[in-house]
């Protein structure tokens, strides 16, 4: 048996693994890979429980699963909670606990939605990309100061700083990922300024030798979000650090049109956790009507990566697509005057189809 931890989190986070573990089951069916899922609390729901965001029995069930399906956490019901206990703690709990050490956020725009992007269908159609983001090191954890007095001014300062290890071990990943895809990796750096960036670029470079099937090329940050504004489909993985990948990311997000199409893995030491890259939307809780296909397409990673099931992942890919080119659509996406389904409904439509 394959065991899979849910932690459905906040908001909409139980509707929305609901729908993926409903379809994970029809898979399982169908691919009979042997799927056992465990249910766990983390974020604001695991602190009216149990007073804090992460319970140690929610961290270790992870620690001993083969992977993660995760929702989402937070909401205003929190916010005047400790800082050392709001929900958004549980993901990065979860991110050290299990040494989450990248992100893959992958970027397709669907044919059926490309309309609904913010750029126009002969830049963006056809776009397909993947952001490899290195994901607990760099300015994110580095040390830092608030506030101290210099020169008789106050300032405040954060520490940037990556290791050769750190950088050899997300850049493997990349090139591993390129490998599989179209053979092109986008190293992004700040190497005209940064002295971390130049080591970044030095150690990618000397990596790349191992890799001659994958054809390297290097941008400074500003430039790469700028291209993938003008011209996104000249991109096919792209790896960059901690600061650098949280910004483009969520850039590269909104060129598929809504953010709740968008899945994302974090890939782990222990095991791995896959998630939507949009919020628990407490607004919308408990209304069937949020979009559940990024947490279906999160499953599919997971498939893909942790369990290495590419034709399961494939057959989920393959339903979403199938399922907007047909018109199904919900709220977020949809036009006016379409049809609107909810979360329940686009659920069976994606299982029917499978």
């Amino acid at each position: 048996m394959k065991k899979i931890v849910v932690i459905p989190g906040d908001g909409i986070g139980t509707e929305i693994t609901d729908s993926a573990v409903k379809v994970l089951k029809k898979i399982d069916e169908k691919f009979k890979i042997g799927l056992e899922f465990e249910t766990r609390d983390a974020g604001g729901t695991a602190y009216d429980k149990f007073g804090e965001p992460l319970p140690a029995e929610t961290l270790n069930a992870c620690k001993n699963a083969d992977a993660v399906l995760f929702g989402a956490v937070g909401g205003n019901k929190w916010d005047n909670v400790k800082a050392e206990l709001r929900p958004e703690k549980a993901i990065l709990g979860l991110r050290k606990g299990l040494g989450l050490y990248a992100n893959l956020r992958p970027v397709k725009v669907s044919d059926a939605l490309i309309e609904n992007s913010p750029l126009k269908p002969e830049l963006v159609g056809g776009s397909d990309l993947v952001i490899v983001r290195e994901l607990v090191g760099g300015i994110y954890f580095g040390d830092r100061c608030e506030s101290e007095i210099h020169n008789g001014a106050e300032r405040a300062w954060d520490l940037e700083n990556y290791s050769v290890p750190e950088v050899e071990r997300i850049a493997t990943l990349a090139f591993e990922t390129a490998k599989i895809r179209r053979g092109k990796l986008t190293s992004v750096d700040k190497a005209n300024v940064l002295a971390t960036s130049r080591l970044w670029r030095r150690t990618v470079t000397k990596l790349a030798e191992k890799y001659p099937e994958v054809e390297l090329n290097h941008l400074y940050v500003d430039n790469c979000a700028m291209q993938l504004a003008v011209n996104p489909k000249q991109f096919d993985v792209i790896v960059t650090g901690n600061l650098f990948g949280d910004i483009l990311s969520d850039e590269a997000a909104v060129i598929g049109g809504s953010i709740g199409l968008m899945p994302s893995a974090s890939i782990g030491e222990l095991t791995s956790l896959y998630e939507p890259i949009h919020g628990s939307a407490p607004d919308i809780a408990g209304k069937n009507i949020a979009n559940p296909m990024g947490t279906i397409l999160s499953a599919a990673m997971l498939l893909r990566y942790s369990l290495k099931e590419e034709d399961a992942a494939k057959a989920i890919e393959n339903a979403v697509d199938k399922a907007l080119s047909e018109g199904h659509r919900t709220a977020d996406i949809a036009a006016p005057g379409e049809k609107v389904l909810g979360t329940d409904e686009m659920t069976e439509i994606i299982c029917n189809l499978l």
